[in-house]
């Protein structure tokens, strides 16, 4: 275990490395900071004097490293518009977003995970049809659409919640529920795949013919090996959810992380658009590789793969 979970730091080091001069290549591609920093009036004298007052003359390793250097120690300079630390803005923001992530997630696994163990135990029944019409139903929804239907009915019709802010645990209902849904027919899927699978194979039939009860059976047998890919697919699913929850904390007017990086994006505010695309990121390298590790754990012919 200890030698599987080196392997995978180290190729999760790698990655970031990779994702940190991808990212911090395509920002400055796409964007001159000088011009960006220097406003739309700015003349040519006045755009040159910016490059060499920021460094921005320097040569483009310099530059890379010295973002790097101030990226792992967490400071990404400041932000062009709003005169302010990126990493103040950025812990300002993240808890709204991580709130946002973890309820979507836990409302896609509340959801699918059951919906998934029933469909499998009674396949082409009228329980699995209803499962895998929900399924074609989430992915043909794009979410903004299926967000504004919710704000129209629950918020303007119904008037049951808040349509925007960040204030109470109910302005954070139909937020969650917007964004999970479109997660939740790839878990309730893959659920009901492995449960078929594991279900019909020897060592359950060898699990009911010592007569252990059907609970025990289901969930301590079945239901843990059948779940391991979607533990995979949790993780990968909760960095989608962090790095898509830009639309949805915009038609929510959630100030979360997602939410600063369209108005970053809007206003050429180079470095907080920078440090968010590394840190959601991060986001994904990190989950992924505690998925792995766990996967590891519970199954332990993954270590030796």
């Amino acid at each position: 275990m200890l030698a599987y979970s080196l392997k995978r730091l180290v190729l999760a080091f790698l990655v970031v490395l990779t994702v940190s001069g991808i990212t911090f290549t395509l920002t400055n591609a796409a964007i001159d900071p000088a011009k960006a920093l220097a406003g739309e009036s700015a003349t040519a004298g006045d755009i040159e004097a910016i490059r060499k007052a920021y460094g921005f003359d320097r040569s483009y390793l310099v530059q890379y490293f010295d973002w790097l250097g101030g990226a792992l120690t967490g400071e990404f300079g400041e932000s062009f518009r709003m005169r302010r630390p990126v990493a103040t803005l950025l812990a300002e923001r993240l808890p709204v977003t991580m709130t946002l992530g973890l309820c979507a997630l836990a409302f896609a696994l509340l959801v699918s995970i059951p919906l998934g163990v029933v469909a499998a135990l009674k396949p082409n029944s009228g329980v699995d049809r209803v499962a895998l019409s929900i399924s074609v139903l989430g992915q043909a929804l794009p979410t903004f659409w299926f967000a504004l239907m919710m704000i129209i009915l629950f918020g303007v019709v119904l008037r049951w919640l808040p349509i925007s802010g960040s204030d109470t645990w109910l302005h954070f209902v139909m937020p969650s529920i917007a964004l999970g849904y479109y997660a939740t027919p790839a878990f309730m899927r893959l659920t009901r795949a492995g449960m078929i699978e594991v279900l019909a194979s020897d060592y359950i039939r060898t699990a009911r013919a010592k007569g252990l009860r059907a609970p025990t059976v289901l969930f301590k047998h079945a239901l843990r090996n059948a779940i391991i890919p979607v533990v995979s697919l949790a993780a990968v699913q909760f960095g989608f959810m962090l790095g898509g929850s830009v639309v949805i904390e915009t038609i929510f007017a959630l100030h979360g992380v997602g939410f600063l990086a369209w108005e970053s994006i809007s206003r050429s505010d180079i470095p907080v658009v920078q440090a968010i695309v590394l840190l959601i990121s991060l986001f994904y390298i990190v989950l992924t590789l505690l998925a792995d590790l766990l996967n590891a754990y519970l199954d332990p012919r993954i270590r030796v793969a």
